[in-house]
């Protein structure tokens, strides 16, 4: 793997022929890629959970009803049990990755203490589980066609609504993923 094929810090955008259930129409963002493997949360797939359902269950105090209210996304299919924050600034947490200059993925309790008490990261979303992939197999996937990479923006990410992300994302590639659909008359 060189330079030019590390998808770090990109998003993973389905192409419309994905007939896998768990990314079908998926846009993933690539919090680590490197020649072990890759790992990245899935984030336009709200799930029926919300933070205040996790919190609750950890035990911790949510003094803002917004907080409680904010969604948890399935963030994919390995360890689903297990929870991911995608946050801006980054801080400095028990457990965290630098994945850019303002952008972190952490998994330690301490940042849901945090969020919960009204502090923490001004932008965040939460993931329970995670995408994987082994020593080169993202590079056979893309190289079948079956993503389309694109650098990461952070406004689709905290900013737009989970159901307009996948279009969005492949937009910053100047791609109409309608386009490319597999299937005429539908995008």
């Amino acid at each position: 793997m060189n330079e030019s094929t590390n998808f770090t810090n990109h998003f993973l955008i389905a192409m419309p022929g994905m007939t896998d259930q768990f990314f079908s129409r998926t846009v993933t963002y690539l919090c680590q890629h490197s020649e072990e493997g890759a790992l990245g949360i899935i984030v336009n797939r709200p799930s029926e959970l919300h933070l205040g359902d996790v919190m609750q269950q950890m035990n911790i105090d949510i003094q803002r009803k917004e907080i409680a209210e904010l969604p948890v996304f399935f963030g994919g299919p390995v360890q689903p049990e297990r929870g991911f924050v995608i946050h801006e600034p980054v801080g400095r947490w028990d457990a965290t990755l630098r994945v850019a200059d303002e952008i972190a993925l952490t998994t330690s309790r301490d940042i849901l203490e945090a969020i919960g008490h009204g502090g923490g990261p001004k932008k965040i979303m939460i993931a329970l589980g995670y995408a994987g992939w082994g020593q080169g197999q993202l590079e056979r996937e893309m190289a079948q066609n079956a993503w389309l990479s694109a650098p990461a923006d952070i406004s689709i990410l905290f900013d737009y609504p989970p159901a307009q992300r996948w279009r969005a994302a492949a937009e910053l590639m100047g791609v109409d993923l309608s386009l490319l659909s597999s299937q005429a008359g539908h995008g």
